[in-house]
């Protein structure tokens, strides 16, 4: 019966399938049911019925999920924040599946085995070796608490925060004050970042502006993992304190604004070329909106696909 999970770090920034390729083709003697990608990306490389040849011990891997993260190739071996979100992702799923009701985390090697005391194990317990890297193997306490959130009844958005509202003109999501999800965009107000929601150490100094919400652990001292957004100001990544995001209103789009193409997509799902880095709104209606230059028109695009200026 599947009833532990064991993480580990890949050693190289792969997505999934590079991962399973390389599994599927080593003359090594090695293996993991799952990888998780630098790119968000999931690949099942051994079937959950079956064990995989990873964690230096068979005891281990007969009743263990397995799973290799792309990851850096030195000391904190740390993952993207897709990677990490993919992982909490995938991690709820083959705990709801196995009827995990819990992820059980007290970083004591003692307990191997013991499941309703600790069901996560690394790697490092069974050989010598520094897998899952400290970047992961410091956020297990993390890990556990988002997956028993979610498992209880949260939604995966975070926080157990309503899903904000979308708006009907634009497509995108509208950033209600006092209402933060995963995904969203926000302000970013703060000059320091933390490498995890629990750190006690003082916080790396970034710069404030616009950043993305890609996680959320309620209860933290620091619960938000907040990465820039290009081209925005700010320089964060990593996690930080409440009082240091705010919600922004994304504004809709209206005739006579100036907006920017994020996709050169018409809305019928046909293409055409971007001439210009700004165009005119000539029209909207729904989400079909009408650009050009002036009043020549240019293309018919859906409103996800642009951006206010």
């Amino acid at each position: 019966a599947i009833d532990t999970i064991t993480i580990h770090c890949i050693v190289g920034q792969w997505t999934a399938k590079q991962g399973c390729d390389y599994f599927a083709t080593t003359g090594r003697e090695v293996s993991a049911n799952y990888v998780v990608g630098k790119d968000g990306s999931i690949g099942l490389s051994v079937e959950e019925k079956d064990r995989s040849w990873c964690s230096s011990s068979n005891t281990n891997d007969h009743r263990a999920i397995t799973i290799e993260v792309a990851s850096d190739t030195s000391h904190p071996y740390a993952i993207t924040a897709k990677a990490y979100a993919a992982l909490l992702d995938l991690l709820e799923d083959v705990c709801r599946r196995n009827g995990i009701e819990q992820l059980l985390w007290k970083a004591d090697k003692s307990l191997i085995g013991q499941v309703k005391k600790q069901n996560m194990t690394v790697h490092r317990w069974f050989t010598a070796n520094a897998c899952p890297g400290e970047y992961l193997y410091s956020r297990h306490g993390e890990i556990a608490a988002e997956i028993n959130r979610r498992l209880s009844g949260g939604s995966s958005n975070a926080g157990g925060v309503a899903t904000t509202p979308e708006n009907p003109t634009t497509g995108h999501t509208v950033a209600t004050a006092g209402v933060l999800s995963v995904g969203m965009e926000v302000d970013f107000t703060g000059n320091r970042h933390y490498t995890s929601s629990c750190a006690t150490a003082k916080g790396k100094n970034c710069k404030a502006g616009r950043a993305k919400i890609t996680a959320i652990v309620p209860g933290y001292p620091h619960p938000y993992h907040c990465v820039a957004v290009s081209g925005k100001g700010s320089t964060v990544y990593g996690w930080v304190d409440t009082g240091d995001v705010q919600a922004v209103t994304i504004k809709a789009i209206q005739k006579g604004d100036k907006v920017k193409v994020l996709k050169a997509i018409t809305y019928t799902g046909g293409s055409f070329k971007v001439y210009c880095d700004v165009y005119d709104v000539i029209q909207v209606n729904g989400d079909r909106v009408v650009i050009g230059q002036g009043k020549t028109v240019t293309a018919a695009v859906n409103s996800a696909n642009l951006q206010v200026v």
